[in-house]
């Protein structure tokens, strides 16, 4: 049975600060959390090695969209033991589908979608709904209009 990674306060804090900056050197994250820069180092890599940190990343805002329209789809599957599977490589392999998640509730998938138009929307949800390897019983849609926050 594997153990569980305990995290205490000055653990807690270095995550905190990594996901503001992860990018931050190791000098300034040690100064921030009260440690010299190798104790600091040291738990940042027991971080990562626990799986604890996965990676590192960007978040980016281009100057102009790519997309001209994201769309929050909502999706619900006839049956959900045969389909499943399809459903979740189709949107693996659609390079619309931004990002997707399977969730609890009226809904079995939450689904992020860049679009360049509504047209290219309706023809990819009209693919979905008419495909013979899923079923997919309902879409309900939210168009994105400002980003407030993210992270």
């Amino acid at each position: 049975m594997e153990k569980k990674a305990r995290l205490d306060r000055i653990d807690k804090k270095i995550l905190e600060i990594l996901c503001r900056d992860g990018r931050i050197s190791f000098q300034k994250l040690s100064e921030q959390v009260n440690l010299t820069a190798r104790p600091c180092l040291e738990r940042v890599r027991g971080l990562e090695r626990d799986g604890i940190i996965r990676g590192y990343s960007a978040i980016i805002e281009l100057p102009e969209p790519e997309h001209a329209f994201v769309i929050q789809a909502q999706i619900a599957l006839a049956d959900h033991g045969h389909s499943q599977p399809a459903f979740e490589q189709e949107m693996r392999n659609t390079p619309e589908v931004l990002d997707c998640w399977l969730v609890s509730g009226n809904f079995d998938f939450l689904v992020r979608i860049g679009c360049r138009s509504m047209e290219n929307y309706r023809l990819l949800a009209d693919t979905w709904l008419t495909s013979k390897k899923f079923r997919v019983d309902k879409i309900v849609t939210l168009t994105e209009l400002q980003s407030i926050k993210r992270s």
